[in-house]
């Protein structure tokens, strides 16, 4: 038998566990379409519409890893290859009552989605 703070150490470690092996992707609903990382810049537009704002942020230093398949992995550092993208940011504003999104794109990829707080009535 074991004791009842042995069995609720036991739970709390298996949630801990449960919680850091969730997946850390990102995605959002916009319209009837679900946007997540790794789309193109020209998915997103095709599923939300032109941002609110976009700015281009400067560029960046990437790294790729050749697998022996043929496959290119993306890592952040340097590898074989190293490549410099763009690096875009789109706000997307969807009103008062909706929180807004902020993406970002590197090379015209999705990397990142943050909320940013609710959005407003534009004039």
């Amino acid at each position: 038998m074991t004791s009842p703070a042995l069995r609720q150490l036991t739970v709390a470690g298996i949630l801990a566990a449960a919680l850091l092996a969730t997946d850390a992707a990102h995605a959002f609903r916009c319209k009837n379409r679900i946007v997540r990382e790794d789309m193109h810049e020209q998915q997103v537009i095709a599923a939300c519409g032109q941002p609110t704002t976009r700015r281009n942020l400067g560029v960046a230093v990437r790294g790729y890893t050749w697998r022996g398949n043929g496959s290119a992995r993306r890592y952040y550092g340097f590898g074989n290859l190293v490549e410099e993208v763009l690096v875009t940011e789109y706000v997307y504003n969807f009103g008062p009552r909706k929180l807004m999104q902020r993406l970002l794109f590197e090379g015209g990829v999705l990397v990142r989605i943050e909320t940013i707080g609710y959005g407003y009535i534009e004039k």
